[in-house]
């Protein structure tokens, strides 16, 4: 009744053919079939049995380990939508090809590029919910279940940066000639931050032409009312330009208006994939005011697979499709074989561009692309060759 209902939908699409509702319910049903085999295999290697091991070696609570569970499921869910896709498009099409159907609506004029279109706009439509689901619902969840598992086990590491907090501050400065070229104005160091407040910091302010400060302090934390830093028990040592002492000033607090980006900083020590795009950005510019180019190449090419992960739905269903059509007589255990080989190379080859990337061998828009763009080239080879 429910696929009655389904099939009724279809017919109110404008140009959907009685072919296309067909080949799309032949597709939609394997499809469903992988997202749920695809997002328990994911759960059952990437979090199921690290879960089980603290419980019993932790004594995690097993409501507390449910909840991560369910947390954690739309990060798979992520996964399954392309590997789904291209199980989808293996099998329906196989399907329609062992049966004969392939080879009688070929014989009536019905060429193999009309015959994929559903699985194209199935494609389409699996793409948007990749992307909804990687870019708004995931990292979400991703980071819940990181701070739930870190408070109900109280030791584990919770998700900032707590040792070794630096930021330092440039600014651009004219030179005789004309030109200009960049010095540093201030940089802040704390040597440690435990949520709220950071320990042990030596602040170098550059930022006044007439004098210089070093400011050394036991303790500072932000004040959101007035948007300065409380610094607690410290010294500043004030130093003309020229290197000698003007004053030592010692405190038990100090007000000091310096920037908030070093909290900003120690407070996003959380993964990429518990950012979404938005908040991965905001974060990059951040880190590479800090100077870390290493980290800010990383979150680069992260950012870049952020965005071209959902367009594997696409790539997949072209290639599944293209080996489809194909006059053959392969089953289901063929097609999962098949379809088992060429995620591995798939994603074989997404991290050797991604490792390729972060060492800056490859720009970051290159290594997110590339697996895509080889994968589009060989599914329209394919496609050529199928025809």
């Amino acid at each position: 009744m429910k696929i009655g209902r389904f099939y009724s939908f279809l017919r109110t699409i404008p140009g959907f053919s009685l072919l296309d509702r067909y080949i799309f319910l032949e597709l939609l049903l394997p499809l469903l079939f992988g997202m749920g085999l695809f997002t328990s295999l994911g759960i059952a290697i990437g979090t199921l049995f690290d879960l089980v091991r603290r419980i019993t070696e932790m004594g995690l609570p097993l409501t507390i380990a449910l909840q991560i569970l369910f947390l954690r499921m739309p990060e798979f869910i992520v996964l399954a939508f392309p590997m789904s896709m291209l199980l989808a498009t293996l099998m329906g099409y196989s399907r329609l090809s062992s049966d004969s159907e392939l080879i009688a609506l070929r014989s009536i004029g019905i060429n193999v590029y009309r015959l994929i279109i559903p699985a194209v706009i199935l494609s389409i439509i699996v793409t948007g919910l990749t992307f909804a689901f990687h870019n708004y619902i995931a990292p979400a969840s991703t980071y819940q279940a990181t701070i739930t598992l870190a408070k109900a086990l109280k030791r584990e590491k919770l998700p900032f940066d707590n040792d070794n907090i630096i930021y330092p501050e440039y600014t651009q400065i004219k030179t005789e000639d004309g030109g200009t070229r960049t010095v540093l104005l201030r940089l802040f160091y704390a040597e440690e931050f435990d949520g709220r407040q950071m320990k042990r910091l030596t602040i170098l302010d550059r930022s006044q032409p007439e004098i210089n400060q070093i400011i050394t302090s036991q303790s500072a934390v932000w004040n959101l009312d007035k948007n300065k830093w409380d610094f607690y028990n410290g010294t500043i040592y004030l130093i003309s330009p020229d290197g000698d002492y003007r004053n030592i000033v010692r405190f038990d607090h100090q007000e000091l208006s310096l920037p908030r980006a070093p909290l900003d900083i120690a407070n996003r020590g959380r993964d990429a994939a518990e950012m979404n795009i938005q908040q991965a950005r905001e974060y990059l510019k951040i880190v590479q005011l800090s100077g870390n180019q290493a980290k800010a190449r990383k979150l680069e090419v992260r950012i870049q697979e952020k965005i071209a992960l959902p367009f594997v739905c696409i790539v997949f269903a072209l290639i599944g499709s293209s080996m489809g059509v194909r006059p053959q007589n392969t089953n289901r255990a063929t097609s999962f074989g098949i379809c088992v080989v060429l995620i591995f190379s798939y994603y074989l080859l997404s991290f050797i561009s991604s490792s390729f990337g972060v060492w800056g061998v490859l720009t970051p828009v290159m290594a997110a692309w590339l697996p895509n763009t080889l994968g589009l080239i060989a599914g329209i080879l394919l496609l050529v060759r199928s025809a």
